[in-house]
């Protein structure tokens, strides 16, 4: 436990280097200093200097060091949660290029701070972020309390993209279709946003109307019960309504000129409605379907409680993935050993006898001590605490993963790269 304590807390030495960024992008002391994934070192210090410019002091190991000219930095996140979670991650230069001195700085031209989701919503004008907001507020009470019901209609996903991936190919195919399809509705869509003002007044006119008609549902209820008769009654009106579309007539032929590319277009979209129908109806199945928890709608519902709940797990997952990865580093190296050990064990300890497994026994060294007589010589016992004196100069002091033959590949035994590891590599095991 001490030789691990000690390749934790110990210190990492090496060169250091100022590295200039526009802002430090919450960067602290003891932050890593990365390259390829890999820890090298660490922030030391972190200043403003007179031109408004964090000036980001780090330490970098001996054996990555010395960098050289043309090397970048840039200030990236662990992970989208946390704030002081952020690191420096190097791009060395090539060796070929000249070595950079202890002290050395890398300009802003060499750095890249990190772009925070603030910024991203700093782009938005108020009126966008008033809607993000409260589109977010929707979509969680949307989810509340249907957990349930949104785990249920996952299974209908599969279905769903199987027929979206039918739908793209049908678009594919009919791609000057759909070419034509989209210049058009650019058209539709160009002419209804100059009249953005009056379509919003029809929308909210037609909210308020909907209101108003469900609060009379009695009386909605009443009026298409009377409905049939009153259409009986409008049959003579219907009948004086020839004379007036005579007279539409010539409202329609001065229409054609501005219609006249309309038939083409809606002849050319009939195939591809045809074979899209399939496609909508199984889609409207997998929206809405009668019972319970078969259907996305029930999806939804119940996915703010699948939420709530896998939240704090992934959190606390992440913090202890985290805090074990020094642990697991230091362990890795002695895996050969302890695979070697739980090996060696389970061959000796599988012989048994009548007293039990061999397992059992525990081993005694050094329990008597034999004086030589006439008449054959004496055991004499010697006591516990002071029978292992001596034995401590025959310590073998192997390498980390010397449990077993090294392998071919030189993976082990491992050895540090500053070489303070009190360890001799080659006491190897005999054997093949």
């Amino acid at each position: 436990m001490a030789v691990v304590a000690w390749l934790l807390l110990r210190g990492n030495g090496g060169t250091t280097y100022k590295l200039r960024f526009e802002n430090a992008g919450q960067l602290v002391k003891d932050d890593d200093v990365q390259i390829g994934g890999r820890r090298i070192g660490s922030v030391r210090n972190i200043e403003l200097t007179k031109d408004n410019v964090a000036e980001i002091t780090i330490s970098v190991q001996d054996g990555y060091a010395p960098l050289h000219e043309g090397t970048t930095a840039v200030i990236r996140a662990t992970s989208l949660t946390g704030i002081a979670n952020r690191y420096v991650a190097l791009t060395p230069a090539p060796n070929s290029n000249p070595k950079l001195p202890d002290g050395a700085t890398l300009g802003t031209d060499a750095t890249t701070p990190i772009v925070d989701l603030d910024q991203l919503f700093n782009t938005l004008d108020p009126k966008t972020r008033a809607a993000l907001q409260g589109f977010i507020q929707g979509s969680a009470t949307w989810y509340d309390n249907r957990g349930r019901q949104a785990n249920a209609a996952t299974k209908y996903f599969n279905p769903a993209l199987s027929s979206t991936n039918a739908l793209v190919d049908e678009l594919i195919a009919n791609q000057q279709t759909l070419n034509a399809f989209l210049r058009n509705s650019s058209r539709t869509v160009g002419a209804i946003a100059q009249r953005r003002n009056d379509l919003a007044g029809l929308v909210s006119n037609a909210n308020t109307t909907a209101t108003a008609i469900a609060s009379e549902n009695a009386s909605l209820d009443q009026a298409l019960a009377v409905l049939p008769r009153t259409l009986r009654k409008a049959n003579t009106t219907f009948v004086d309504l020839r004379s007036t579309l005579d007279d539409l007539d010539v409202l329609v032929a001065a229409s054609k000129p501005a219609t006249k590319d309309l038939a083409h277009f809606l002849g050319e979209l009939r195939p591809l409605l045809h074979d899209a129908g399939p496609t909508i109806a199984d889609l409207r199945t997998l929206v809405h379907r009668g019972g319970s928890g078969n259907d996305l709608t029930d999806l939804v519902e119940k996915a703010p409680a699948l939420e709530k709940a896998a939240k704090p797990a992934f959190s606390n997952s992440i913090q202890a993935l985290q805090k074990s990865t020094p642990v697991l580093k230091t362990f890795r190296p002695y895996t050969p050993d302890f695979i070697g050990w739980v090996r060696d064990f389970g061959q000796g300890a599988s012989n048994y006898d009548a007293n039990g497994h061999f397992a059992r026994i525990q081993p005694i060294f050094n329990a008597y001590s034999y004086s030589p007589s006439a008449t054959g010589g004496t055991l004499t016992p010697i006591p516990p605490s002071q029978r292992l004196d001596g034995l401590q100069t025959h310590v073998i002091r192997r390498c980390p993963g010397m449990a077993s033959q090294p392998p071919a590949d030189g993976s082990a035994p491992f050895r540090d790269f500053d070489g303070s590891l009190d360890c001799d590599p080659g006491l190897t095991p005999p054997g093949p």
